[in-house]
């Protein structure tokens, strides 16, 4: 193998026997093994990670992510553009991202220099924020981008439109937007459908609507969503994953469409999304 690049939560209890254990490992076999410091990881420190790690561009051809699904979605959005395979494993708790846990990583790492692995495309969002007109940002997520009211403010409106055709005016604490990847995210936890992160669609959640009416729509991947925000009398912010987050004012409009942007999480043939939902749920 060409090379492979470590990515560790250094904040995880047991990430220095983690590292310790994938860097033998490799070693024993002769195969580079690039491993991110907590300087580069830092998520308080300036810059992305891919500018923190450029020097790992080209000489890598896969990604080891160890972490919870925070540091496996991170990496996704900091590095997508590189277009290398994500192997995420697990060190949290319920991670629906990371394809195995610590201790199946042994017999995985196996597979992974045998090249017994496969990688599933993962559709990402990206939200345009713009403000009277001016564009004022845009972001990429992997799971969601959600417009929600802060902790102390009213109730919360979202005119929300597809393709400019109105659909609903959301009352409540927000939207969820996610892809089929962050269904079993917040929009779960808001009452939003589970769906097989294989498909492309896209999930428009409403948080604590204010109405019975008001429940989960999915749309087709080639829509487009704008969500206009009445927040005279509320606190309002747009977050990408729920780590990237940006202050909106009434008026803001943001529009949510496919990203060109997709994730390759590594795959092998014995895990099935629908084992991993049972083991998931239930526990």
């Amino acid at each position: 193998m060409r090379g492979i690049g470590l990515i560790p939560n250094w904040k995880k209890e047991n990430a220095a026997l983690v590292v310790e254990r994938i860097g033998d490992f490799f070693k024993r076999r002769n195969i580079l093994l690039l491993t991110a410091d907590p300087r580069q990881t830092d998520y308080q420190a300036a810059g992305s990670l891919a500018e923190r790690l450029e020097s790992w561009r080209g000489r890598v051809e896969l990604l080891i992510v160890a972490g919870g699904d925070g540091t496996i979605l991170r990496a996704a959005r900091d590095l997508a553009h590189w277009d290398v395979p994500i192997l995420g494993i697990n060190m949290g708790h319920k991670g629906f991202l990371a394809e195995i846990e610590v201790e199946q990583m042994d017999r995985y790492l196996q597979y992974i220099v045998a090249g017994q692995y496969q990688f599933r495309e993962r559709m990402m969002l990206e939200a345009a924020v713009q403000r009277e007109g001016r564009l004022l940002g845009r972001f990429i997520a992997l799971n969601d981008i959600v417009v929600s009211r802060g902790p102390f403010s009213r109730i919360l409106t979202v005119n929300t439109y597809i393709n400019n055709e109105f659909l609903e005016c959301y009352s409540g604490d927000g939207v969820i937007v996610a892809t089929p990847t962050g269904s079993t995210g917040y929009s779960l936890s808001a009452g939003g459908p589970i769906v097989n992160p294989s498909l492309e669609l896209i999930v428009i959640t409403p948080i604590c609507p204010h109405s019975l009416n008001n429940r989960a729509v999915i749309v087709a991947v080639n829509e487009q969503i704008l969500m206009r925000v009445d927040s005279r009398q509320a606190q309002v912010v747009m977050t990408a994953d729920g780590q990237v987050g940006f202050a909106l004012e009434d008026g803001d409009e943001i529009a949510v469409r496919k990203a060109e942007q997709k994730v390759k999480l590594v795959h092998f043939g014995d895990n099935s999304f629908y084992r991993l939902l049972r083991e998931k749920i239930k526990s």
